[in-house]
């Protein structure tokens, strides 16, 4: 059954979507319509429903497989959706939301194996502590989150592998960096996104829940922080656990993107940079995978609404003999 992204541009599509978010809005005119943003395996498109009733409305909600007839079009070099038909999906027919959920390309057992192993590299008694038993505390919802609603890592297990490839780069960093310190470094980058999953409400139409609206994620993982300690009989005044709290409210890396703090301490700052490159090279990856060798990407809004070219060259190492 063809997908989403197997359509090319201006060819009629028929296919079975998951509604990933649904926004009732008007026209110019003041009609309704609902501002839709379609979601299977090979990504996310957007499409407008004209002439929205408050039946549709009612109907066409977030988490809802429909059946889509139209054509993929773009609009303002974006791909979309122009839809012709739409139905809510039959039992009988492939109705399951989860079967058009896209995935961490590693499995579970292999992500959770490397998270022992960075948990056994965090040789600081304390922060060994805090880190075992907040992970314990949230390790189901851990390896299912997201990272994010939207932009980067935004799968089912995406805040787990997003976590995985921030602490291999920072193995590479250590090693060239004598200075760092290994166990508070492993502690903030496991630690640093875990208030996502009280922020987020799943991998299913993922929304931002009422903490996460009126909170968020950096404060949540701070006050987990705080309540480890109390549950441990450790003193939040150890300088181990200040400096592991500053990890995670400096990791934003500056105040107007949501950190109450600057970093300043050197774990920090590689923490923000690492968070950035594996942040920006998952959003590039997921837009080059869907354009052609010698074509532009459609354009990515949160790197500076930017298109990038999908060259031509492959690594050495991955070519067939």
């Amino acid at each position: 059954m063809k997908k989403l992204y197997d359509y090319k541009k201006d060819e009629q599509l028929s296919l079975y979507v998951l509604i990933k978010s649904a926004e009732e809005k008007k026209t110019r005119n003041n009609k309704p319509y609902l501002a839709l943003t379609f979601q299977d395996t090979s990504g996310e498109m957007n499409g407008n429903y004209w002439d929205a009733s408050p039946k549709d409305v009612e109907q066409y909600k977030a988490g809802q497989v429909v059946k889509v007839e139209g054509r993929r079009e773009e609009y303002n070099g974006m791909p979309q959706v122009r839809i012709k038909s739409m139905r809510v999906a039959q039992e009988d027919e492939p109705s399951n939301p989860d079967i058009y959920i896209e995935r961490a390309p590693v499995n579970k057992d292999k992500m959770i194996e490397a998270f022992n192993q960075a948990v056994f590299d965090i040789t600081n008694a304390h922060l060994n502590r805090i880190v075992r038993f907040i992970m314990k505390k949230y390790q189901k919802e851990f390896f299912q989150s997201p990272a994010a609603k939207k932009n980067h890592h935004a799968y089912l297990g995406g805040l787990a592998f997003h976590t995985m490839s921030m602490l291999k780069i920072a193995r590479s960093v250590v090693e060239n960096y004598e200075d760092l310190n290994p166990s508070l470094l492993y502690s903030g980058i496991i630690l640093h996104d875990v208030g996502k999953v009280i922020e987020l409400s799943g991998p299913t139409a993922t929304e931002y829940t009422l903490e996460g609206k009126l909170v968020g994620h950096i404060v949540l993982i701070y006050d987990e922080i705080s309540k480890a300690c109390t549950e441990l009989k450790i003193d939040e005044s150890h300088e181990d656990v200040l400096l592991l709290k500053h990890l995670v409210l400096a990791h934003h890396g500056e105040l107007e993107f949501g950190s109450p703090v600057r970093p300043q301490i050197p774990e920090a700052e590689i923490i923000h940079y690492i968070d950035q490159i594996d942040a920006k090279m998952n959003m590039m990856q997921s837009a080059l995978k869907k354009a052609e060798p010698g074509d532009f990407t459609e354009r990515v809004w949160a790197m500076g609404n930017r298109s990038f070219y999908r060259s031509n060259l492959s690594r050495p190492d991955l070519n067939s003999e």
